[in-house]
């Protein structure tokens, strides 16, 4: 089994299919924004860059996924990026929570990107925060949207942490061995 998930971290198509993944999750971020109308806040961008990671490090990974370098730095960025984007999201369930039991809560009005990576300046239309903290208007199932992110992310964390592990095994190149 563990061979199994080596060989298939080997394969562009499972790379892609992170990738697109990633790219359908940005995209509905997106028309969720501009077809919808309901504008991301400063948490909401930062679960967006975290799925914006991911999707770089996908594209890694499929450019060369027999380099075992390539592919060990694609899943740590994976890795990476989907641990920031989990912190960020259960934040935002914790903002969530609060406002619903009638806290108060402001968040900060503008991302706070490094300077050598200012995505809100390179794509404000798709970094830049617009909303306020909190706001639940979309559901499914009754959660919110926060919610939904943190279940992918938890996700692609847990593929690429299980992915990392079994780097190390050895493949048999004997059909009848599994």
């Amino acid at each position: 089994m563990l061979q199994n998930f080596k060989r298939l971290s080997k394969q562009r198509w499972a790379w892609a299919l992170v990738a697109l993944s990633c790219l359908t999750l940005l995209g509905t971020a997106l028309y969720f924004q501009y077809g919808l109308n309901m504008q991301p806040c400063i948490k909401c961008i930062y679960v967006r860059s975290g799925f914006a990671g991911i999707l770089l490090a996908s594209l890694i990974g499929f450019l060369a996924p027999a380099s075992m370098l390539l592919r060990v730095t694609a899943l740590l960025g994976m890795l990476a990026a989907a641990i920031f984007g989990i912190f960020q999201a259960n934040e935002l369930l914790e903002i969530e929570q609060m406002l619903a039991e009638g806290g108060f809560f402001s968040c900060a009005l503008f991302a706070d990107f490094p300077q050598w990576m200012p995505l809100d300046k390179w794509l404000p239309e798709v970094f830049e925060p617009t909303g306020s903290c909190g706001d639940t208007n979309w559901q499914l199932l009754d959660k919110s949207m926060a919610f939904w992110s943190a279940v992918a992310l938890y996700s692609y964390a847990t593929v690429a942490a299980v992915m990392l592990l079994v780097q190390p095994v050895r493949l048999s190149a004997n059909p009848y061995r599994g």
